[in-house]
């Protein structure tokens, strides 16, 4: 399937899917949506606990990843496990910018290592910073008790509403901690029924630039 790089409006690349017209992150800035949902609403939440481990839902581009790397330096012990069935390649990742546009060019071999680094095995990205990158169906997830936070960043429900429906989000509450935090930048009512369904309770919470609303899920044990 073809895919394309483009600028989204605050400078920062993503990847776009024409066959679908989905892209990977909002057009209206790629990294000011991944701050606002996943660090300010999500991340924010545990800083400065000592440890904390998150599950990414789209390893995709590695942004999310490589932004709570750069949010967490010499602060938290981080675990960080990526899911991705469908990696992207090296020609696609040499055209990510976010390491110019993060101002973050001394930390240029981290994300490229990132990429790189072995599927399936712990990688020691730095003192404070683990990552696991898994290629697995967001379906064959079983995680039990082990994540703090998940990043949930699948692609659209009208895309692929299976992947945002009661099975997924009970695998979700499953593998997460007791008071453990889900946040995504989606916000419908199937999906708040969906995490209601399972046990979440849910909290609607403005959206990132563009976005009216977005969603954050607790975990209620």
């Amino acid at each position: 399937m073809k895919r394309e790089i483009i600028i989204t409006d605050d400078g920062s690349t993503t990847i776009r899917i024409p066959e679908w017209d989905e892209n990977y992150h909002s057009t209206h800035g790629a990294i000011q949506e991944a701050k606002h949902v996943f660090i300010k609403n999500g991340l924010d939440l545990f800083q400065n606990q000592g440890s904390i481990s998150i599950l990414e839902i789209g390893f995709g581009t590695g942004l999310n990843a490589f932004i709570t790397f750069l949010e967490t330096l010499n602060k938290d012990k981080v675990n960080y496990v990526g899911v991705e069935a469908f990696p992207i390649s090296a020609e696609e990742i040499a055209q990510m910018n976010y390491v110019s546009e993060l101002q973050a060019k001394q930390y240029k071999e981290v994300f490229s290592t990132m990429h790189s680094c072995n599927w399936e095995q712990n990688q020691f990205i730095s003192n404070n910073f683990h990552l696991t990158k898994r290629q697995q169906f967001f379906q064959d997830i079983e995680d039990k008790n082990q994540f703090d936070l998940i990043y949930f960043d699948a692609f659209g429900f009208p895309l692929q509403p299976e992947l945002w429906s009661e099975v997924i989000f009970k695998k979700m509450y499953d593998a997460l901690l007791p008071k453990g935090t889900l946040v995504t930048y989606a916000c419908r009512s199937t999906i708040k029924n969906a995490m209601l369904s399972v046990g979440f309770s849910i909290e609607k919470l403005p959206g990132a630039p563009g976005k009216r609303e977005m969603l954050r899920a607790t975990k209620n044990e």
